[in-house]
Parts: C-alpha cells; sequence; structure tokens
C-alpha cells in the first residue's frame, strides 16, 4: 500500500446501505481502512431526561459536533491516533466509553450528512452519495431499529414521518451535488463498488507515477 492517505465520505439516507459498503471495502483493504461514523458524534445530552432526548430531531446537522469529528479526521491524517466517541442508540445519549482509531492509509468517513457539511467535505479525497429508493430505506430502518436499537415500530415510524424524512428532503437529498460518485442500489452494486475500489486505489497511487 502506498504511503498516501485516501480520504473517503461515504454519505447517503438513513439505511441507504452505506454500512454495506463500507464493509466490503474493509474486506478489500483489511487493516490499512480506519472508519470514523458521524453519528459517534451526536451531541451529549447529559442535562435532559430520556423522554426529553427522545423527542429531538437526530437528522438536523446541529445534532452533530461536526468541527470536532473534523478535528479527529485531521489528527488522523497527521498520523495521530484519536479516542472517537461512542453514541448509546438505545439511550439516546453519549456513552462513557471511546473507541481507540489508529491512523490508517484509508479514512473513511460516513454518515448522512457528512455531505452537507463543507468543513468535513473539504478533508475528503473522493465523495460517495448511495442513492437508494426511500420504501427500500424505509423497510431497512425499520428491521435495523426494531432489532439493533430496541425500537418499537410506532416509534420508528414516528421518527420517521416527523425527522428523517423532510431531513432527508431538505439537507441529504441536496448534498448529493457535492458527491464524485453516486452509487445506486447501495451494497447491491457491484460494478459501483468495483468503480470505487478502481478509483481508490488510482489516487493512493497516483503520486508513485
Amino acid at each position: 500500500m502506498s504511503e498516501k492517505i485516501c480520504v473517503l465520505g461515504v454519505a447517503g439516507g438513513s439505511a441507504s446501505g452505506k454500512t454495506t459498503i463500507i464493509k466490503k471495502l474493509q474486506d478489500y483493504f483489511g487493516e490499512d481502512i480506519a472508519v470514523i461514523s458521524h453519528d459517534a458524534y451526536y451531541k451529549a445530552h447529559p442535562d435532559m431526561s430520556f423522554e426529553e432526548r427522545s423527542k429531538l430531531n437526530y437528522d438536523h446537522p446541529d445534532s452533530f459536533e461536526s468541527d470536532r469529528m473534523a478535528e479527529d479526521v485531521r489528527k488522523l491524517i497527521k498520523g495521530y491516533a484519536i479516542d472517537m466517541p461512542v453514541y448509546d442508540y438505545v439511550n439516546h445519549n453519549r456513552s462513557e466509553e471511546t473507541i481507540r482509531i489508529e491512523p490508517k492509509t484509508v479514512i473513511v468517513m460516513e454518515g448522512i450528512l457528512i455531505l452537507e457539511n463543507k468543513e468535513l467535505r473539504d478533508l475528503m479525497d473522493i465523495k460517495i452519495f448511495v442513492d437508494t429508493d426511500a420504501d427500500e430505506r424505509l423497510m431497512r430502518r425499520i428491521q435495523r431499529d426494531m432489532i439493533e436499537r430496541g425500537r418499537s415500530i410506532e416509534s420508528i415510524i414516528g421518527q420517521y414521518s416527523e425527522t428523517v424524512k423532510p431531513m432527508h428532503e431538505e439537507f441529504v437529498e441536496p448534498s448529493k451535488k457535492h458527491a464524485d460518485i453516486i452509487i445506486p442500489r447501495g451494497g447491491e452494486n457491484a460494478a459501483g463498488l468495483d468503480m470505487l475500489i478502481t478509483y481508490m486505489n488510482k489516487k493512493l497511487h497516483e503520486e508513485e507515477n
């Protein structure tokens, strides 16, 4: 692997297939990849009750400490390890734990709103938008949140109607214009993934030629 660092941004709507694409990239790049999730940088609200935190809009750009994420990515690019926060989806709050992330040749930033934020965009060598049909994303979100996050179908659909869908239309979908590559159908698109890996390898080795 080249000494050059490639910073990849993977954005797209909730449950669009970002995680599937990232897992396939991890299979390909192995130990040379580090993944930084925007969700880990949700703001902490220790002063609020669970009921109050449950009513917050988690799909608005102001819900994140994006400046802290940007600073952490800059540290990784410079070769320094970081302690990434951990977000507890069940309790709607930041955990006391952190995850140690070591600098790697490939740094992947992922999240629904990372292309909406200019400071984060400016750190990326390649900007990806995963474009998946809204009905498919909703079905995946229901399944994921019930199984992985212990939520009821009523709360999932309520949150989707009140914040997820309108915020997607206001912030996420418009951010697609910043993407270098748009991958329809998420992780099911093998051709799109192959194209992405080829492009990443070109970026990693372009200074060697």
